[in-house]
C-alpha cells in the first residue's frame, strides 16, 4: 500500500512537471493553453486518486466498511470531478454529462453526482454571440433577424440556443457554438488522454482509455453544425413514415460549422409527466413510440440519435393535427453501425428476449464480450442474471432489482471496465443511448411495461428478414422468408393485443364474466 501511495505522490508531481513536456510532444504551442485549466485537471486527478488508497488501506476489503467507505470516497470524487468540469466547461462538461447518463456502469455516486451538469452548462454573452455570427455570416444580428432573444432558450456544454423572427416573419431557433470551444476542444482532450493515461499506471484495473477514445473520434463531429444539420435531414427523411415524429428543418443559408439556423419547436422535455397530463398527452404512447423510433433506428436503419437526454426529445400536441408528437433535437452525436455488427446485436437482442442462453452466449462473444458475456448480457438489458435467464419481456422490473443492478456497477466496475475496452466502438454510444432511454421510461413509469420489448421484436423480425432477403436469389425462397416475416409480426400484433385487453377495462370485464360463469357453474 506504501508503495501505491508513493505511487499517486509521483503521479501528482510529474503531471505537473512534465506538462509543458506533454503539450510540447502533443504539438500545442503553449503561449495557447491555459495552464491553470491544466493544473486544475491534473491536481483534481492526483486529489482523486490519493483519496482512494489513504481511505481504503484501513479497512478490510469486502467488508460492511469497506463498502461504506468507499461510497463515501465515490460521492467525494465525484463531486470532485462536477467542480473540475464546471470550472473547465466545455469539453470537459460534455465528457462529465457523457459519464453521467451511463446509470448502469458506474457507482451511482457518479451517475447522480455528473447529471446536473446538463444543467450547468455554460453560457456566453449576447456580445460573444454577436461576434460569432458576424464572423461567420458577414452581418449584424439586426441585418439577419428582426428580432433576437437576449437571452437563450437553452444553454448546453459546446453551444446555446437563441429564439429570433426572420424578415419574413418566420420564428427560429439559432444555435451558436460559444467561442473558444473549437480551440480548446483537442487541447483538453489531449489533458485528459495523459491524466487518464497516469490514472491507469496507479490503478491498472480501472482503464478508461475508451472514453478519450470516443472524445476524439466524436468532439470533430459535434463542434461541425453543417454535420449536424445533414444528420437532422437525414433522419427526418429516414423515419417520415413514423407521423409521431417531428425534426426541426434546416435553414441552411444561415447555418455554418459554428451556427445552425432551424424551425422553432416548442414542446415540454419527454420524461415531464405533469407537462404531459396538463396538455392531455398519453404518457404510454410517448413511451411506446419513443421505442419504435429507436428500435428503428438501431436495428433496421443503423443510424442511431445518440443524446437522447430529456433536454433533446420534446413532446407536444401539433397544432395542426392535434396529435402527440415527439420532437428530435441536437442531431450531432449519430452512431453508423456496420451491417456485420448491426445484425449481430440484432439477433443478440432476440436472443434476450427469449431467454436463449446459447444465443445470448453466441452472439456477446461475436460482439466481443468473450467470457464476460453474462456481464454483456446485463448491462445491456439493465437486468440481473437471474432474469436474463427467466426471460426479461416476461419478468417485470422490480425496485429490489433495480438497486441490485445499481449496486453491482459499483462492485464490478473493474470488470464493466474491461468489458467496455473488449467491445467494439460502436457498442459504446448505443450503451449510453440504452441507458439515456431507460432512464426516460424510468421517471415516466412506463420501464415495467412490455411495451419497448414488443417494438424492439418487430424491427429485430424485419431487420432479419430483410438481410435474408437480400442474400436469397431463390424468388420462391424470398417469398417463403416474407410469409415467415408476416406470420411472425401477425404473432406479435396479437401479443400486445392480448396484453391491451388484459390491462383494460375490457380485460377487467372478461375476467369477472369468467369468475361468475365459474362460480355458477
Amino acid at each position: 500500500m506504501a508503495g501505491r501511495l508513493m505511487k499517486v505522490s509521483s503521479v501528482a508531481t510529474a503531471v505537473i512537471a512534465s506538462s509543458g513536456i506533454y503539450l510540447y510532444n502533443k504539438s500545442v504551442d503553449l503561449n495557447d493553453v491555459s495552464l491553470i485549466r491544466f493544473g486544475r485537471a491534473a491536481i483534481t486527478t492526483a486529489a482523486i486518486s490519493f483519496d482512494y488508497l489513504a481511505s481504503l488501506r484501513s479497512v478490510q476489503y469486502g467488508t460492511e466498511e469497506y463498502w461504506a467507505m468507499k461510497s463515501k470516497v465515490h460521492l467525494r470524487s465525484a463531486e470532485r470531478l462536477r467542480d473540475l468540469c464546471c470550472a473547465n466547461r466545455g469539453t470537459f462538461i460534455k465528457v462529465g454529462q457523457h459519464l453521467g447518463a451511463l446509470d448502469y456502469l458506474l457507482p451511482e455516486e457518479y451517475t447522480s453526482t455528473l447529471k446536473v451538469l446538463h444543467s450547468r452548462a455554460p453560457q456566453s454573452s449576447l456580445q460573444e454571440i454577436e461576434e460569432v455570427i458576424k464572423e461567420d455570416l458577414g452581418k449584424e444580428i439586426r441585418q439577419l433577424f428582426v428580432s433576437f432573444s437576449e437571452n437563450p432558450e437553452g444553454a448546453a456544454s459546446l453551444a446555446q440556443v437563441h429564439k429570433a423572427v426572420l424578415h419574413d416573419g418566420r420564428t427560429v431557433a439559432v444555435k451558436v457554438q460559444h467561442p473558444k470551444v473549437q480551440s480548446q476542444s483537442s487541447k483538453d482532450i489531449a489533458v485528459m488522454e495523459f491524466l487518464l493515461q497516469s490514472v491507469t499506471w496507479l490503478f491498472p484495473d480501472f482503464d478508461f482509455m475508451w472514453l478519450v477514445e470516443e472524445a476524439k473520434k466524436n468532439m470533430p463531429l459535434e463542434l461541425d453544425f453543417l454535420n449536424e444539420g445533414r444528420n437532422a435531414e437525414k433522419v427526418a427523411e429516414m423515419l417520415k413514415h413514423f407521423k409521431f415524429l417531428k425534426v426541426p428543418k434546416i435553414f441552411w443559408d444561415l447555418s455554418t460549422k459554428r451556427i445552425l439556423t432551424m424551425e422553432f419547436v416548442e414542446g415540454g422535455q419527454v420524461n415531464d409527466r405533469e407537462y404531459m397530463m396538463r396538455n392531455g398527452i398519453n404518457v404510454n404512447e410517448i413511451s411506446q413510440n419513443l421505442g419504435k423510433m429507436y428500435s428503428e433506428m438501431i436495428f433496421v436503419n443503423g443510424f442511431v440519435h445518440c443524446d437522447p437526454h430529456p433536454g433533446n426529445v420534446l413532446v407536444r400536441r401539433c397544432p395542426k393535427t392535434n396529435n402527440a408528437e415527439i420532437i428530435l433535437l441536437d442531431h450531432g452525436l449519430y452512431q453508423v453501425l456496420n451491417h456485420k455488427f448491426r445484425l449481430d446485436y440484432c439477433r443478440l437482442w432476440q436472443s434476450l428476449l427469449k431467454a436463449d442462453m446459447k444465443g445470448i452466449e453466441k452472439y456477446s462473444r461475436r460482439l466481443g464480450a468473450g467470457d464476460l458475456y453474462p456481464l454483456f448480457a446485463c448491462v445491456l438489458t439493465a437486468r440481473s442474471w437471474a432474469s436474463v435467464n427467466t426471460g426479461i419481456s416476461e419478468t417485470p422490473v422490480t425496485h429490489t432489482e433495480d438497486v441490485e443492478i445499481r449496486t453491482n456497477a459499483a462492485l464490478y466496475l473493474p470488470q464493466i471496465s474491461e468489458l467496455l475496452n473488449k467491445v467494439p466502438r460502436q457498442m459504446l454510444l448505443l450503451l449510453k443511448t440504452n441507458d439515456l432511454l431507460r432512464g426516460i421510461e424510468t421517471t415516466l413509469q412506463t420501464r415495467a411495461s412490455a411495451s419497448s420489448f414488443i417494438s424492439m421484436s418487430r424491427s429485430c423480425v424485419r431487420a432479419v428478414a430483410k438481410h435474408k432477403k437480400s442474400k436469397s436469389r431463390s424468388p420462391y425462397r424470398r417469398m417463403q422468408i416474407t410469409i415467415s416475416e408476416a406470420f411472425t409480426l401477425c404473432q406479435i400484433n396479437l401479443y400486445e393485443l392480448f396484453l391491451w385487453v388484459k390491462g383494460s377495462m375490457l380485460g377487467d370485464w372478461i375476467v369477472s364474466l369468467m369468475r361468475r360463469f365459474h362460480y355458477a357453474h
